[in-house]
């Protein structure tokens, strides 16, 4: 129910429209003259207000104005006599709802009575839809302000090291994991250092490349790649780089990189594999003292010719005896090496170096040996393969133990038919991997030797071989962080791929 004041100075008309409006619905209140009005406003609150316009005292227009100073939104109709139209368009000016003339009739009445409802419904809505829109408002900003600090929180405390930078190269993110990573505080790189500082060169150099192309936009930079940054105080840290350049509208911003730190991986790796090659040094002493025990049966065999010869005089057997006592003492040399080269710690000496090289010197140098026995090596190597970092020395000595294994495969092959190939081929991959590839059609493997073949002084070769050449090779590949695999079918041949890691700097 509506509170409604009347105020008007004739009581007649209080009554009798005090007494309509009741019916009406309203709840009526009234007054007498202006000032009392205004005071029963102040204590009641009614929402609409029927006052009369001239009255002592007090009129209708300061009525108005002291109702609207109280409350802009209470509904205000004035009631006029005939001929005060300036009257009544002041009044509307100071935001009355309507005005009616007397006689007062029904009709007007009802027709002002609703606008003013109208209106007072419309700043309820209004009002309400402000209300609602306020706590939407709040609501959205207080969800935004949460996601905005998870995401800063989840940035600032990631443990890899997350790098931001404007497309002025100013860098604006520095999180924690990228203080612990490369040993500065924020404050010594935001504003003060660009990713020139910190980044791998030829990372920056892509960066910087990609910020001013004159492509719109472009794919991401690099998935995930091993890699190694400069830490304060200039010393090498390994690291699993990716990174993206930031658009908006097709336009570049900035970028972002995303640092593993891989110190603590590359330490338990190295002790793993040096635990590894301890135990199975130790594993294969049995293996070791039967190697040993043929070759000192074989030098007690040429002792002995070369004994017996002498006392004959028999330079033709003292020739046989030396001979045989000279291989086997370089048996015993290679084997000694082989378990130094095996068990010895070992860092790989890095350098740029062309991998096509490499191979090519294998091939010649296993070359005459393979013609001997009708054997052909053919290279296969990539033209755009460029250059990559590694230990020239030790890949040169997996790839000739892998070309030599190859020969003596199809030395060994029973197939007097086949013409036998051995061929070597190099090529990078599209990750920027560097493979290594020696195939041969010899006489395979069975799936029960292939289990066998990293097995310490398992050899297919008899007494030719200590067993160990597989060995080192898988040694130095886990060295450089690669990976070596084979297949080989019995009767067909066997292949053997090396993969190592593309490496921009060390």
């Amino acid at each position: 129910m509506l509170k409604l004041l009347l105020i008007d100075d004739e009581e007649p008309i209080r009554i009798a429209l005090g007494r309509s409006l009741r019916s009406d619905g309203y709840e009526v209140l009234t007054a007498e003259d202006g000032k009392i009005g205004i005071e029963v406003f102040k204590e009641e609150n009614p929402s609409i207000v029927l006052t009369d316009m001239k009255m002592p005292g007090m009129d209708g227009i300061e009525v108005l104005k002291s109702i609207k100073k109280i409350n802009p939104e209470a509904e205000v109709i004035v009631i006029t006599g005939h001929g005060d139209i300036d009257i009544a368009i002041q009044s509307l000016q100071l935001d009355a709802s309507d005005f009616i003339t007397k006689p007062i009739a029904d009709e007007a009445l009802s027709v002002a009575l609703k606008r003013a409802r109208e209106r007072l419904d419309i700043r309820r809505k209004l009002r309400e839809y402000t209300d609602s829109l306020e706590d939407k408002v709040k609501e959205a900003t207080e969800e935004l302000r949460e996601r905005y600090e998870f995401e800063a929180n989840l940035i600032q405390h990631s443990i890899d090291g997350i790098i931001a930078t404007d497309k002025q190269e100013n860098i604006i993110i520095f999180n924690q994991g990228a203080e612990s990573l490369f040993g500065y505080s924020k404050d010594e790189v935001i504003g003060k250092m660009d990713i020139r500082s910190l980044y791998p060169p030829e990372i920056a150099e892509e960066i910087m490349q990609n910020f001013y192309s004159k492509e719109r936009e472009t794919k991401g930079m690099h998935r995930w790649l091993e890699t190694f940054v400069l830490g304060k105080g200039g010393h090498k840290i390994p690291v699993r780089f990716s990174g993206t350049i930031l658009y908006r509208n097709g336009e570049v911003i900035g970028c972002v990189g995303f640092f593993n730190d891989l110190r603590e991986i590359k330490r338990l790796e190295h002790e793993l594999i040096k635990s590894e090659r301890l135990a199975a040094t130790g594993q294969t002493v049995a293996g070791l003292a039967h190697c040993i025990k043929n070759i000192v049966v074989a030098l007690e065999g040429g002792v002995d010719i070369v004994n017996v010869a002498l006392e004959k005089n028999n330079m033709s057997n003292i020739s046989i005896g030396w001979d045989l006592v000279q291989r086997n003492i370089g048996k015993v040399s290679r084997l000694v090496l082989d378990l130094l080269s095996y068990s010895k710690e070992r860092k790989p000496e890095y350098e740029k170096y062309s991998p096509n090289i490499i191979a090519d010197e294998v091939c010649e140098l296993m070359d005459s040996e393979a013609k001997k026995a009708g054997i052909e090596i053919a290279g296969d190597f990539d033209p755009n393969i460029g250059k990559a970092f590694f230990d020239p020395r030790g890949i040169h000595r997996c790839l000739l133990n892998l070309v030599s294994n190859a020969v003596d495969a199809c030395i060994s092959d029973k197939d007097e038919n086949k013409k036998h190939l051995v061929r070597v081929t190099t090529r990078r991959e599209s990750d920027g991997m560097i493979t290594f590839q020696v195939s041969d059609n010899g006489c395979g493997m069975s799936e029960e030797v292939i289990k066998q073949i990293f097995t310490s002084f398992f050899s297919t070769k008899g007494l030719k071989r200590t067993g160990l050449g597989l060995l080192i090779t898988q040694k130095i590949v886990q060295e450089h962080g690669g990976t070596i695999k084979v297949k080989s079918k019995l009767g067909l041949g066997t292949s053997f791929e090396l993969k190592f890691p593309a490496r921009l700097d060390t």
